[in-house]
């Protein structure tokens, strides 16, 4: 029998790497629930409560119950079936927070700003607010943590929603939205053999297979496009592939909201009674 082999030393665990903190250790397979429970920020998320970091800040203010006991420690797991409720502190924070439809311009980009070009949320300003004598006046305190909920081209115009609300950002942009997105959208080009129906499903981008979208002819040069998902510069893509070129892409509506008649490059606040 040969002799047991020694484990040498670059086989050995390092040092410590049994004692690795949880954030680095290996999770369990998605579909094994751990016995202590799911991370109370998950489940607020999940349930449309708040973000994960508006979770994190409720928490740690002490603003979040479960069953009724108040809880203020970070990472803490519970029932995914446990009842959850907010302090009135978190509620009015809530109620603070705004969110913004801005009728963005071609030249500004949605998100990061690039090289030349501007962020669209340097257009958010007392200056040119639509609605400035029907709502709330602007505070320059709004811009923080005022994001993009979703992408729109650095050559594309139309509604863009700018939100400190996670709950929003989440029903909007999430992976599991079901909100839909309608674009007016110029062509140029001659449309492929059963391109129109392969626009409304049946086209492939980065390896993956598109949600079936709705797309038909307005006129001779222009297509209506409404999609539930919002991978980059997707319609550009999508035309590309049947043999259409965009010369010129508009979104005007968002879910319920729609851009309606709000002027180029000026923004107004989501009303009370609008819901996407």
């Amino acid at each position: 029998m040969m002799p047991e082999r020694r484990r040498t030393d670059a086989a050995r665990p390092a040092p410590g790497a049994d004692r690795a903190p949880p954030a680095l250790r290996a999770s369990a397979p998605a579909d094994v629930l751990p016995p202590e429970g799911i991370r109370l920020s998950k489940v607020m998320a999940e349930r449309g409560i708040c973000s994960r970091r508006e979770a994190d800040e409720f928490i740690a203010r002490g603003w979040v119950f479960v069953d009724g006991k108040r809880v203020s420690e970070l990472g803490v797991r519970i029932d995914p079936d446990a009842r959850i409720t907010l302090a009135a502190e978190a509620a009015r924070t809530q109620q603070q927070r705004v969110t913004i439809l801005l009728h963005k311009p071609v030249g500004y980009v949605s998100g990061q700003p690039e090289p030349g070009y501007a962020p669209a949320v340097s257009l958010i300003g007392g200056d040119n607010q639509f609605d400035r004598d029907t709502a709330q006046r602007f505070h320059p305190s709004q811009l923080k943590n005022l994001a993009p909920a979703g992408r729109l081209d650095i050559d594309s115009t139309g509604l863009l929603v700018l939100t400190q609300d996670g709950r929003i950002a989440r029903q909007l942009i999430g992976a599991d939205s079901e909100i839909d997105k309608e674009y007016l959208v110029r062509v140029e080009g001659t449309l492929a053999e059963n391109g129109l129906a392969l626009l409304n499903h049946g086209l492939w981008l980065d390896d993956r297979p598109l949600r079936p979208a709705r797309v038909e002819w307005i006129n001779d040069d222009q297509l209506r496009f409404v999609l539930r998902e919002g991978r980059k510069r997707q319609i550009r893509r999508m035309c590309e592939l049947v043999g259409l070129k965009v010369v010129g892409l508009k979104r005007v509506r968002i879910g319920q909201v729609k851009l309606g008649d709000l002027p180029l490059g000026q923004w107004r606040y989501l009303r009370e009674d609008e819901r996407f």
